[in-house]
């Protein structure tokens, strides 16, 4: 026999005794193969936390299917692998859902106040109508550099206007804006 052959961990036995029931040969398949299947499940689902639920998921499916397994070769790995991935799957789709539901629950307000919505679909329409009394130059800049997010040089460039105008007339706009808005707060 040669020295590579006595290299190949054979599983068969170890397979067949646990299948059988016993305990020994389970923990000696475990300690043999837990960190394979840790790397292959913290790879899956990229954290330390998940990876041992899936290791510890993975070890108690493999427990409960090891009676009905017809191993195809001298490893168990490869089969522990697939099992390991499933596992990940499972814990992947898990926790997408369960994010989307915590996602939406901190996006909820944590009461509806009515006041405040009141005020603030004031104060919205105060803003409009100061800058519907603006001139038409001074509403294209407020809506570029407000609204669209334009800087001062971008929105001087599609207005045909020097970028010290843009800037001095926003300030003066933002003011006026301003004052509006704080007239309209309630105290």
């Amino acid at each position: 026999m040669d020295a590579m052959a006595d290299d190949v961990i054979d599983d068969r036995a170890l397979v067949a005794r646990a299948a059988a029931g016993s305990e020994t040969a389970f923990r000696s398949l475990y300690r043999a193969y837990v960190q394979p299947v840790y790397w292959t499940a913290m790879g899956l689902v990229g954290n330390a936390a998940d990876a041992d639920d899936v290791v510890q998921e993975t070890f108690v499916v493999a427990w409960r299917k090891l009676p009905q397994l017809t191993l195809e070769g001298t490893s168990l790995l490869p089969w522990l692998a697939t099992v390991c991935r499933l596992q990940a799957a499972n814990r992947l789709r898990a926790r997408s859902r369960h994010g989307a539901h915590a996602a939406l629950d901190e996006d909820l307000p944590a009461r509806i106040d009515v006041e405040r919505d009141v005020v603030d679909a004031e104060m919205v329409r105060a803003i409009l109508a100061a800058v519907e009394g603006l001139g038409d130059l001074d509403r294209e800049i407020f809506r570029l550099c407000a609204a669209e997010g334009y800087g001062y040089q971008a929105a001087a460039d599609a207005l045909g206007v020097s970028h010290g105008t843009v800037r001095n007339r926003l300030s003066r706009i933002r003011t006026r804006v301003r004052a509006t808005a704080m007239e309209t707060e309630t105290p």
